[in-house]
């Protein structure tokens, strides 16, 4: 009965990455100053592991959605932005400015975003980039939103106390903001997500929340140091060498790709150590998955969107190039897409 109808082609709508403004807080720490302060570290072979010779630490006053503002309002000066324009406002945090109300929220209003807009925060850590691409993908492609902001920021540094060897030479803050707008063209696609909450106690705050100290999950090893972050550094190491080459694997096959038609492994910023063993494990070199870590440190949720800007001034991002981007760590969480630059 429905012969001769004219089956109707719908265009649907696309996320784009588009511009990225990244700040930093004022004040910086380098491996020079830690070696100074703490001799007994041996501060040279920590470096030589982690990667990271200088960071970035907010004021005691500083909060991650002031980090965010600020990336916010670079963003939409340096891009001639309207903040009327922007339809929804994905706001990724571990380190909320309180337990309610949501940041986003605060952020809706300190830019001057429409009241049209739409706003939530999401907590993931190191896998928080992509799982927001995802989050704006499906807002962009179901037609509820045209333009969205896409905001990471964290201010790990206010969880470590000063005597932490362990943390206190990796963790950086920051906060990167991020404009996707709505394109014709798909370009991500493959995204392929993973959580394993067995890991949960390898990188863990266990005060702050609803539960309290004492009923909290157990460090997964010895807390040697009084920072409210504890962190089970093998344990993650294990985690990530075991998990993300089959995270890639499983990327490529959705999209339908192969290792040799990736441009660029885009791989989060966690120290050079884990990286190094990232790339042995894929069997691919420095070149093709860069490691960004010296002056930057690990920022958590923002890694991935500053290495997209640093690649971006380098001219290493060319045009209609496949990229495979890669979240994971704290969760444990896990994310990944590819990427058409």
């Amino acid at each position: 009965m429905f012969r001769g109808l004219t089956k109707l082609r719908v265009n649907v709508p696309h996320a784009q990455i588009g511009p990225i403004a990244v700040h930093f807080p004022e004040r910086t720490e380098n491996c020079e100053q830690l070696e100074l302060e703490h001799p007994e570290w041996h501060v040279p072979e920590l470096t030589e592991k982690t990667g990271i010779r200088t960071r970035y630490l907010a004021a005691a006053n500083e909060t991650p959605s002031d980090l965010a503002f600020a990336a916010c309002r670079r963003l939409f000066q340096e891009h001639s932005i309207d903040p009327g324009s922007i339809d929804f406002l994905l706001y990724c945090t571990q380190t909320p400015d309180y337990p309610l109300p949501t940041t986003a929220c605060l952020l809706q209003d300190r830019l001057g975003l429409g009241i049209h807009c739409g706003a939530l925060d999401f907590n993931l850590g190191c896998s928080g980039y992509v799982y927001g691409l995802s989050l704006a993908e499906g807002l962009i492609c179901s037609g509820q939103a045209k333009r969205v902001l896409l905001v990471t920021a964290e201010t790990y540094s206010k969880y470590i106390v000063a005597a932490d060897r362990s943390l206190r030479p990796i963790f950086s803050d920051a906060a990167a903001a991020t404009l996707i707008d709505a394109v014709e063209d798909p370009s991500l696609s493959g995204f392929v997500f993973g959580t394993d909450g067995k890991g949960a106690n390898t990188l863990i705050v266990c005060d702050g929340g609803a539960r309290s100290p004492q009923d909290a999950i157990a460090p997964r090893r010895r807390k040697r140091w009084g920072s409210r972050l504890y962190m089970d550094g093998p344990g993650l190491m294990d985690f990530t060498v075991g998990s993300i080459p089959q995270l890639v694997r499983n990327i490529l096959g959705k999209a339908n790709l192969s290792m040799e038609q990736i441009d660029l492994f885009l791989m989060h910023q966690a120290t050079r150590k884990m990286l190094e063993l990232l790339q042995v494990a894929l069997g691919v070199d420095s070149e093709r998955l860069p490691i960004r870590l010296e002056h930057r440190g690990n920022t958590v949720s923002s890694t991935l969107p500053i290495l997209i800007e640093d690649l971006r001034r380098e001219g290493r991002l060319a045009p209609g190039k496949n990229h495979l981007m890669v979240g994971f760590g704290v969760g444990w969480s896990w994310a990944g897409c590819v990427w058409k630059s």
